[in-house]
Formats: C-alpha cells, structure tokens, sequence
C-alpha cells in the first residue's frame, strides 16, 4: 500500500475519531424523527427537510448499493478485510471519499457509516444529492 493511501487512511481515521466523539452514540433512536426515514417518502422527505433547512447531518452523504451484493472493507481496496455485506437498494451513509484501487475504472472509495466503519467501492454505490466530501 502506498504512503498516500496510508496517509488517506490515517486521516480518515483521525476525522472518525473527532466526530465519534462529537455525534452521539447511537444514531437513528428516534422512530419519531422524520431526518431518519429512508423509505417510500425518501423524495418527499428530502424536499421538506430542504425546505426547513434541515438535513440528517450535513457532514454525511446518502448512496444507494447498485451491486446485487457488495463487500463492505476495512480499507480502500479489494485486498481490506470484509466487514459486512450490502445488498442492492440498501440506502447507506456516506462519511467521506478517497481514492483507493481501481475497481472497473473508478479509484474512489465511500467511507460508510452504517454501524461499523467500512469502506465500499464508488463504482457500485450511486449518490443521493451532492457527492461526499473528500477525507
């Protein structure tokens, strides 16, 4: 692995560590709070909450999974362990972007936020709104 992708890595890191212990605990709690639905109203909802100027968290992106089934990793490139599995249609948060190994073409990378941290490859996770951050 290059020092750029370490160092990529390590300042990933470093962000997670901030913000873990900036957001709270647990997120999505509250079956109340409209920021956290996902579901059928998912258009509907992001207009109300652009209207209000609300978001579910500005620092964070939403994708959808388009691969039939995709590995979740615990670093920027096929060769990262697997940490869970996302299945197509799986709406997942996305923290930041880096690039990593190419899959197919695309070198970016989605640093996910969905109960563990993991990474998933750009190329099968389509954006929902403004395209992440970079890290």
């Amino acid at each position: 692995m290059s020092l750029r992708s370490r160092l990529s890595i390590a300042v990933a890191a470093g962000a997670l560590a901030v913000t873990a212990l900036a957001t709270p605990a647990v997120a999505g709690d509250d079956p109340d709070d409209p920021r956290d639905d996902w579901g059928q109203n998912q258009t509907q909802n992001q207009t109300q909450n652009q209207n209000q100027g609300q978001d579910h968290n500005p620092r964070l992106s939403r994708g959808v999974v388009t691969a039939s089934s995709l590995a979740l990793r615990s670093a920027p490139n096929r060769g990262g362990q697997i940490i869970r599995w996302a299945d197509r249609g799986e709406v997942v948060s996305i923290f930041c972007r880096t690039n990593g190994q190419s899959v197919q073409g695309n070198r970016q990378w989605y640093l996910l936020t969905d109960g563990t941290w993991a990474w998933g490859a750009a190329r099968y996770i389509r954006t929902i709104g403004p395209a992440p951050r970079w890290c």
